[in-house]
């Protein structure tokens, strides 16, 4: 049986946030063909976090600058290796290379960030996004992220283009994989209330995390 070992930011929130429910998606579509998963995170758990023991995925705290996590990592010897954003990569990336040179290292980047980082400056400064905007810190950092692995999922197709037509990057580098979602039935759709019928919105999100919030205002003082 292959062993994919899943490294986390964060333990999987899946009822707190969009990020965790892709994390489990991902969990549950190797599982669901016949593979062993581990998960590996530095961060302390939640209220909110999933109880990963019975979902048949066994847990393993480990430590931020530690060398205790290439030991770790050497005697679990996994085929995949798949990090929760290219920070987890640039911190534990390089330990994989070193203890488990022939696994596999995937990036699941959730979010293009660098994309987010450019879009929020153009905010800030109450301007329209540029292209310029992404010449960043960010892009540099994820980019290099993104070269280091072997594989790369993008959630969305608009930053699969902005990769390989803005950035140059290979698209043999990158995987389209969107949020694994059941597909809506017609029976659902044709019970939804007319739109004509419909007023207001409502938006729900965790204001703590500026994207949300940014979007809410300009749906409100914008659209």
């Amino acid at each position: 049986m292959q062993q994919i070992l899943f490294i986390g930011k964060v333990w999987p929130e899946p009822n707190s946030s969009a990020a965790g429910s892709r994390t489990l998606q991902l969990i549950e579509l190797f599982l669901n063909r016949g593979y062993q998963v581990a998960f590996a995170c530095a961060a302390n758990e939640s209220e909110f976090s999933s109880n990963l023991l019975e979902l048949g995925i066994q847990p393993y705290p480990i430590q931020l600058n530690n060398s205790s996590f290439n030991e770790f990592v050497k005697q679990l010897n996994p085929h995949f290796v798949i990090f929760d954003r290219f920070t987890i990569e640039e911190q534990f990336g390089w330990r994989v290379a070193e203890s488990c040179p022939n696994a596999m290292r995937v990036l699941d980047t959730i979010d293009l960030h660098c994309l987010r980082e450019a879009r929020h400056a153009a905010i800030r400064e109450q301007r329209e996004f540029n292209n310029a905007d992404l010449f960043n810190e960010v892009a540099k950092r994820e980019i290099a992220s993104i070269y280091r692995c072997d594989l790369t999922l993008m959630i969305s197709s608009f930053e699969m283009e902005l990769l390989t037509n803005f950035f140059k990057i290979d698209s043999a580098y990158l995987h389209y994989t969107p949020f694994l979602l059941n597909t809506l039935k017609n029976e659902d759709v044709s019970n939804w209330t007319e739109y004509e019928n419909t007023e207001d919105f409502i938006s729900i999100g965790n204001f703590l995390h500026e994207p949300n919030w940014d979007s809410v205002l300009y749906l409100k003082q914008v659209i």
